[in-house]
């Protein structure tokens, strides 16, 4: 084996000790053969850069280059983020209209701006809201992209204080849905727990919207409403009660 087949070799080994990952599981998600995976690891057989490439798109970490300044928090987001490179992961960064229920009108949906790109200082993605009518409660916080659910979590932790977004992963039209988690004013200072779908949609998609509270009798409504309730009718999340 060459030496970057061995750099490659100890690098995979390495990150499936640390994800407690076997190499069946790791083989079945890159599709390829558990054989191949065995043979490149002991050296018998190089790693083709086929091979490598889906391997790294698994893992979402690069098993090429200087480790040793990706995992310096840089270009390698921590681990209970789910370890993720920024190369794998590149293609969500980008602005987004997110579309959730009105709190406060039935049936309305609320549209405000939501930008996921790299932090370059932390080493991962972040996200920031704007354009929301409610501008002081705007969340920005971090993702995380854990390999093993395949989900995207967008969390806000403000004094332990948490809002969470789950969202599968993208449509071909690159929109992704799923299920928000926060806390709603009640009566008085009360805060009360609250859930609803959610969709995030590439802003060139709804160029024409208007943020804020889009209802019934407004122009852009009607899309607004299908593609929000695309996060139930094709179970990208579901209510249980």
């Amino acid at each position: 084996m060459s030496d970057q087949g061995d750099a490659v070799a100890d690098r995979l080994r390495e990150e499936l000790a640390r994800r407690r990952m076997s190499r069946q599981a790791l083989a079945d998600m890159a599709r390829i053969s558990l054989s191949t995976l065995e043979k490149a690891l002991s050296g018998s057989r190089p790693f083709t850069l086929a091979t490598i490439v889906r391997i790294e798109e698994v893992l979402g970490a690069p098993l090429r280059g200087d480790h040793g300044q990706a995992a310096g928090g840089r270009g390698l987001a921590p681990e209970h983020m789910g370890a993720y490179s920024r190369a794998a992961v590149h293609w969500i960064e980008q602005d987004y209209v997110t579309l959730r229920a009105s709190f406060g009108t039935p049936g309305a949906v609320i549209a405000y701006r939501t930008r996921i790109g790299w932090n370059e200082e932390a080493g991962h993605l972040s996200f920031a809201e704007s354009d929301r009518a409610d501008g002081a409660f705007a969340q920005s916080g971090h993702v995380s992209m854990p390999n093993l659910s395949g989900h995207i979590y967008l969390a806000t932790n403000e004094s332990g204080q948490h809002r969470l977004i789950i969202l599968g992963r993208p449509t071909r039209d690159g929109q992704m849905f799923g299920l928000l988690t926060t806390l709603q004013v009640g009566a008085g200072s009360q805060l009360v727990p609250v859930a609803c779908p959610v969709a995030f949609v590439p802003q060139a998609q709804l160029a024409g919207l208007a943020m804020g509270v889009t209802g019934v009798g407004d122009a852009m409504f009607a899309t607004c409403r299908a593609i929000l309730d695309r996060a139930l009718q094709d179970d990208f999340c579901r209510w249980r009660q």
